[in-house]
């Protein structure tokens, strides 16, 4: 035996040693997991087997105990996964996304709920809505908007019309490659991706690439889908969707801002409890008069609630009003939200609360 394995055998001893008691451990988190879901159950019969504020709360107290030298980031993705395959022996957790394969919808649903999930791509974002709401998907992920490019604006109109909460938040860093089957550019037409993709990369496509027409799909994974099978293709697509289809990359990192990101938002029909780390959406219009949407907002300051985010979108009546999309911190239950909202709802023509939810890191 080599001096190096005479070194190396006993700290792989210790490995193997140190695995199988973590199996054992793991074993045993899983019936403890196993018995509060009967006991949920027998409660509840349709008490929701997934709870991200009960999740990130165990995350995010895991990682307030953390020595290392395991990161940070890395404690929180090992315990997602251990409590998603825990959740999936108690019953599978259907989740809808904008498919097919390979989506960085799809890396969302992964992010939010681990790998194991019933995955249920969907055509586009109307078809994760009506998943979930005919009962198909206990979970919808959808993108809503991106740090370049602004709101998803379908999004937020079926956000307006839809019965469902936001129960969860994902952002995503969206790093964006030119794929082809060769490599190359050879024979390439046309390159094809989501049209918030094409936007994303435009400055790239237009220095690198200016002859190659522009095609706008409904998601990266499809294109690269339909790249990975017509030669004349290029696609905008992540690392997952290569790997999916077995493309092999022109360029790399093409998209305009390097530090591009894209939040996505968690539908069902279910809602959550105080986290600790919460955010609270809505959606408010107001009467079309001098001054109102700043006095629609001074119950935020007055209670000292922040908001993060201000979108509007036209009201689609033909005439100039808008609905005004909010996000801010803290949970409904907080009393200063709470008094918040209520202000809110008294001084608004319209209003509708679209749920309170985790904050992503």
């Amino acid at each position: 035996m080599a001096a190096d394995d005479k070194d190396l055998a006993p700290l792989r001893a210790r490995i193997d040693t140190i695995d199988q008691q973590l199996l054992d451990l793991l074993a045993q988190r899983a019936e403890a997991a196993q018995a509060v879901g009967k006991v949920k159950h027998a409660i509840d019969a349709r008490a929701p087997v997934f709870r991200p504020e009960r999740e990130k709360q165990v995350i995010e107290n895991l990682i307030s105990k953390n020595k290392g030298p395991l990161t940070s980031d890395g404690i929180a993705y090992i315990w997602r996964e251990i409590m998603s395959a825990c959740r999936a022996l108690e019953a599978p957790v259907r989740v809808a996304y904008l498919g097919p394969q390979g989506t960085f919808s799809e890396q969302a649903a992964f992010a939010q709920f681990g790998q194991s999930i019933q995955a249920v791509p969907c055509a586009n974002i109307d078809d994760v809505f009506r998943a979930v709401d005919a009962g198909s998907a206990d979970f919808g992920v959808v993108p809503v908007e991106n740090s370049s490019e602004g709101a998803i604006s379908r999004t937020l109109d079926l956000l307006l019309d839809t019965d469902l909460n936001i129960t969860g938040e994902v952002s995503l860093i969206i790093q964006h490659h030119l794929l082809t089957k060769t490599g190359d550019l050879n024979g390439v037409t046309r390159v094809c991706a989501h049209p918030q993709a094409l936007a994303q990369c435009q400055r790239w496509l237009s220095s690198n690439a200016p002859k190659l027409e522009r095609q706008a799909v409904s998601s990266n994974g499809e294109a690269a889908r339909m790249a990975a099978s017509d030669a004349t293709l290029a696609a905008i697509a992540g690392t997952s969707a290569q790997q999916q289809y077995g493309l092999l990359p022109v360029q790399n990192l093409i998209q305009d801002d390097p530090h591009n990101r894209t939040r996505f938002v968690v539908i069902s029909r279910g809602a959550c409890e105080a986290s600790g780390k919460d955010q609270t959406s809505v959606i408010l219009s107001v009467d079309n008069k001098p001054g109102a949407v700043h006095q629609l907002l001074a119950p935020l300051a007055k209670h000292g609630v922040s908001m993060n985010r201000l979108e509007s979108r036209p009201a689609r009546r033909g005439t100039w009003e808008y609905f005004f999309y909010i996000d801010m911190d803290g949970h409904a239950n907080d009393p200063k939200v709470a008094a918040a909202l209520a202000e809110l709802q008294k001084e608004a023509a319209f209003f509708k609360k679209l749920g309170s939810y985790p904050r992503s890191h």
